[in-house]
């Protein structure tokens, strides 16, 4: 049973449900992928009901017991992010395809926005410039949205290293994180242990934490002092990272109106470098 059907299923069984167990299929509905990955225990603290609650639901939705829904989320979950199960599914819609990718997209960032918590922003502002430093941290497609905020950072005149795989691995180069630095990650699925275990050891030596995921039950999540979600969805490739690049957009962009008169000196300077000609055609117009 695929994800989708599975959807299908609950919807159609949902309205014959007594209120309590109605409430339990609803939260899985909108919770999949945090329901998918917790303990029956956690999720019976987090709705208030009774393990044996749990169990009684997933036999009504046609499981054998709770243990058999999981496995059954976690496979939905697991599809999502699976390119060649994706491929699959995308070879018959070619036509409809990009039609498809531009619904997706549109709806992720119509997602991220109504997830977006604006009264977050004057804290994130406050983090990054109360930080000796900003590490951005991202592996595989998370790491090109980390590339757009330290491009950003450095713009604004603002100290940040890039943190992301190459002749050392990420957990040797957070050991180079120090007290009172600010760690920025994202995280798409799939998630990375290595992702993970860099944020922790970020985290051990002093780091705060922002971190730009999809869901509260990403790993980095647990060390985060602050947290930004966004829509991934995409018919195509695993996850999608537009709406982790509005997300960035949006911070980045409240961040140097926050700075002010810091920020703007910086942006003059890069205003010089945008005018010498060795690197730019002027004629064409100067944005960065």
């Amino acid at each position: 049973m695929d994800g989708s059907d599975l959807q299908s299923m609950m919807l159609q069984k949902i309205s014959t449900m007594p209120n309590k167990a109605r409430r339990v299929t609803e939260y899985l509905l909108t919770n999949m992928r945090e329901a998918a990955f917790k303990s029956i225990g956690e999720v019976a603290d987090e709705l208030n009901v009774s393990k044996a609650q749990l169990v009684r639901v997933a036999r009504f939705l046609g499981f054998k017991g709770y243990s058999d829904l999981k496995e059954c989320l976690q496979n939905a979950i697991l599809e999502q992010v699976n390119p060649a199960a994706m491929l699959t599914k995308a070879v018959g819609m070619k036509e409809e395809l990009p039609h498809k990718i531009l619904q997706t997209e549109h709806a992720n960032i119509e997602d991220t926005w109504t997830q977006f918590d604006i009264s977050k922003v004057d804290e994130f502002c406050k983090l990054v410039k109360s930080a000796r430093s900003s590490a951005m941290v991202g592996w595989g497609i998370s790491s090109l949205v980390m590339e757009l905020a330290h491009t950003r950072f450095c713009v604004m005149g603002l100290p940040a290293i890039l943190v992301k795989r190459g002749s050392l691995s990420l957990v040797e180069q957070a050991r180079a994180i120090c007290d009172g630095s600010l760690i920025i990650v994202c995280e798409m699925p799939s998630y990375s242990i290595d992702v993970t275990e860099a944020v922790e050891e970020g985290r051990k030596r002093g780091a705060r934490v922002v971190t730009i995921t999809d869901s509260p039950a990403a790993p980095v999540c647990r060390y985060a002092d602050l947290s930004f979600f966004v829509s991934a969805a995409s018919p195509t490739f695993g996850s999608s990272i537009i709406g982790a690049v509005f997300m960035i957009h949006i911070l980045t962009s409240s961040l140097v109106v926050h700075i002010g008169d810091a920020a703007r000196e910086a942006l003059e300077k890069q205003a010089e470098y945008l005018h010498d000609e060795r690197f730019f055609h002027p004629i064409f117009g100067l944005k960065y």
